[in-house]
């Protein structure tokens, strides 16, 4: 499909998906950033649904401010991807040991590494900016400077949610491996902090919803914000490039005889701020469960736990900010997919994937997300696909 276009207070708003299946709450989120004096374009993706202030799935445009709040406390939460030389052939059929390997080796959930993980301990990362990236630190919010041993300790960690790592088949039988995570315990702590700074200006007072608090551009607390949210999207980029060093790894040790080779790394960030050009206007382009999909861009757009995977290019089309969605996107809340499923219904819908089966994911059940198939489907004048994958192991946090 194409978009579909309703008419919002500033701007129209653009949806890549029926307005009928979008969440009553949603839609009045949508309405109210539509609201906002800086807002000069709102994209709606197929995956859209609520959340905090904006919501999820959406790419909010804006001259000369930024909302904290519309980026989200994941400050560049995003996917990695990677093809290798190995062949389904080569996996063996019984793949908890492989699962076991990746959990030792890569701490989820609130786990983090016992020594700091050092890039340059990898053959062939890119570590020219590492020294420079962690003295930059000191020029984070005064807030949370305190955190900086947990914020190394838990570089190259994947953290709870929906995030994830995934050992994935394409339909040509290769094997890839992907996973998604993002800032960390230090992202959400450099995001509330200033959250709660831009809900105390005094252009904020008049907003229709105090999440929508906006940076303004040419003031202290904006240039503070741009900082600390740079700094970290480039923690997120770093915590991704060290798990999936971490990831091949352990797939060099378990597959030795194979000796697979990897193939060139893609990454992409979803909950994000870029400073982007529109119609001969600097915009400050917010993507909040969004990927970037601009002409020939790689990106990675994931199902759930059990449906699998694509891998995409951009067509570039701007009329939605050359954006594409960032995945399926939850058609229902974590409580209630925990209401709604039990262990059982999340074996049966897992059936097939080594992963954890336990009342602990059940929030993360496929049922609770939307039809990764049909939001592929509702954006073909923004992407084309490349493959599409089918997850084998799936770690979890």
């Amino acid at each position: 499909m194409s978009y579909v276009e309703i008419p919002g207070a500033r701007v129209p708003i653009r949806m890549w998906t029926d307005p009928a299946t979008v969440e009553d709450v949603a839609l009045r989120q949508l309405q109210n950033v539509a609201t906002l004096p800086w807002i000069e374009g709102l994209a709606v993706m197929p995956d859209v649904h609520y959340g905090k202030g904006a919501t999820v799935g959406s790419v909010i445009a804006m001259r000369d401010a930024v909302c904290p709040a519309a980026v989200g406390v994941d400050i560049g939460c995003g996917m990695s991807a990677v093809k290798t030389s190995l062949t389904a052939n080569d996996l063996p059929g019984d793949l908890s040991r492989l699962r076991t390997r990746i959990e030792q080796a890569i701490p989820v959930g609130r786990g983090m590494h016992d020594d700091p993980v050092e890039p340059r301990g990898f053959h062939g990362l890119a570590t020219a900016g590492w020294e420079d990236f962690w003295k930059r630190f000191d020029g984070v919010a005064d807030a949370v400077r305190f955190r900086r041993e947990r914020a190394v300790a838990q570089m190259g960690t994947l953290g709870g949610g929906n995030h994830f790592v995934e050992v994935c088949v394409d339909e040509s039988g290769s094997v890839w491996l992907m996973l998604h995570s993002g800032s960390r315990n230090i992202g959400k702590e450099l995001a509330e902090h200033h959250i709660g700074v831009a809900q105390k200006l005094p252009h904020n007072q008049g907003l229709v919803d105090r999440d929508l608090a906006v940076f303004v551009a040419d003031t202290p607390q904006m240039a503070a914000y741009r900082n600390d949210l740079f700094w970290a999207q480039e923690y997120a980029k770093y915590n991704r490039m060290l798990m999936m060093a971490l990831l091949k790894d352990v797939v060099r040790k378990e597959f030795k005889k194979a000796k697979p080779v990897f193939e060139q790394e893609i990454s992409c960030h979803h909950n994000y701020v870029a400073q982007e050009r529109y119609d001969g206007m600097d915009l400050l382009v917010t993507r909040k469960g969004a990927i970037r999909a601009g002409s020939g861009d790689y990106g990675i757009i994931p199902g759930s736990m059990g449906t699998g995977s694509y891998i995409v290019r951009g067509l570039g089309n701007e009329l939605a900010f050359n954006s594409a969605s960032h995945g399926a996107g939850r058609r229902m809340s974590r409580n209630a997919a925990k209401r709604r499923f039990s262990t059982k219904d999340l074996e049966e819908q897992t059936r097939g994937v080594e992963c954890r089966k336990d009342s602990g994911v059940v929030d993360e059940i496929p049922g609770a997300y939307k039809s990764i198939d049909q939001v592929i489907d509702q954006q073909q004048d923004l992407v084309r696909v490349v493959a599409k994958l089918k997850q084998v192991v799936c770690v979890k946090g």
